[in-house]
C-alpha cells in the first residue's frame, strides 16, 4: 500500500492506495507535532482501520509547512520503516513548471496541476480551497504556468473577526440572499458569494490572457459549498490532490504501491 500525506498550513491530509484506489483517507491538525507524535498517530489510525504497518510499503509527502518536514520524515521511517518521497520540482512530475523561480511553488500546486492534466486534460484551471485560495493555469501544452493566491474563507473571517468585536462568529454557509437581513447573514453573504465572485473574475482574467475558455476544477475543504455559488466550476475533485501524489509516486519509483 501506498501511503501519501498532503501537509497543508492547517490541515494534513493522508491517504492509503492499494494500487489505483484510494482505500482509506484521514485528516488530522497541522503543526508542531513531535516524530513520536505523528508516528504513534498514524499508527492509531492504521488500527482504528484494520491496517498492519507492514503492508504499507511506499510513501510520498506534499507539504507547505516546512517546519513539520523532518519530524514527519523521521516518523514515517521509524515507525512505517518506509523511506518517504517528498515532492519537488526535482522530481520527474510529468509537466514542464515554466514558473520563474520554480522553487517558490508550493508543492500542493504541482501535484494538483499533475493530477488535474491525468484527469481532465489541457488546458486547465484548478482552484484548491485552503487556508489560502490558490488558482493554477496549465496551457495547452500541459505545461505549469502560475496562478493566483487569495486568502482563504476561514482566514478572512478570522482577520474580520481580530478587526471588528462586535460582530459575531459565524457558520460558512450562504444566505437565501446575497441581501442580508441579519449581521449573520451579511457576514455570510459577503464571505460566501463574495468568495465565488473572486473565484469567477480570476478565472475570466486566467481565461482572458490565455486566449480562451478552460475546464475549471475545484478541490479543497470549502471547495463543495462554494462551487454552486460560482459560474466558472464545473467540477469539484476531492481527492485530486491524494491522486496527483500517487501519480508523482508511481513516476518516479516506476512502479504501483499494492
Amino acid at each position: 500500500m501506498l501511503l501519501v500525506v498532503d501537509v497543508g498550513n492547517t490541515n494534513t491530509v493522508l491517504g492509503l492506495y492499494r494500487g489505483k484506489s484510494l482505500a482509506n483517507h484521514w485528516r488530522l491538525t497541522s503543526g508542531n507535532h513531535t516524530s513520536d507524535e505523528l508516528g504513534l498517530a498514524v499508527l492509531n489510525l492504521f488500527l482504528n482501520a484494520g491496517i498492519r504497518k507492514g503492508e504499507v510499503d511506499g510513501a510520498i509527502v506534499a507539504s507547505v509547512v516546512p517546519p513539520m518536514d523532518l519530524a514527519l520524515r523521521e516518523a514515517i521511517e521509524v515507525y512505517l520503516g518506509v523511506d518517504p518521497l517528498f515532492v519537488t520540482t526535482g522530481l520527474d512530475l510529468g509537466v514542464e513548471v515554466l514558473y520563474r523561480a520554480p522553487h517558490e511553488v508550493g508543492a500542493d500546486r504541482l501535484v494538483n496541476a499533475v493530477a488535474g492534466v491525468e484527469a481532465y486534460g489541457a488546458p486547465l484551471v484548478i482552484v484548491d480551497f485552503g487556508t489560502a485560495i490558490t488558482l493554477d493555469v496549465v496551457s495547452k501544452e500541459k505545461a505549469y504556468l502560475g496562478g493566483a493566491i487569495a486568502p482563504g474563507m476561514a482566514v478572512s473571517m478570522e482577520a474580520l473577526f481580530g478587526k471588528t468585536a462586535r460582530l459575531p462568529k459565524v457558520s460558512l454557509t450562504a444566505p437565501a440572499s446575497v441581501i442580508g437581513k441579519t449581521t449573520m447573514e451579511s457576514i455570510q453573504s459577503g464571505i460566501m458569494y463574495g468568495t465565488a465572485g473572486l473565484i469567477d473574475t480570476l478565472v475570466r482574467r486566467i481565461w482572458a490572457e490565455l486566449g480562451g475558455t478552460t475546464r475549471v476544477v475545484a478541490t479543497g475543504g470549502q471547495a463543495e459549498s462554494v462551487c454552486r455559488y460560482t459560474e466558472t466550476i464545473e467540477t469539484v475533485d476531492p481527492w485530486l490532490t491524494l491522486e496527483g501524489l500517487r501519480l508523482i509516486f508511481e513516476r518516479n519509483s516506476g512502479r504501483t504501491a499494492e
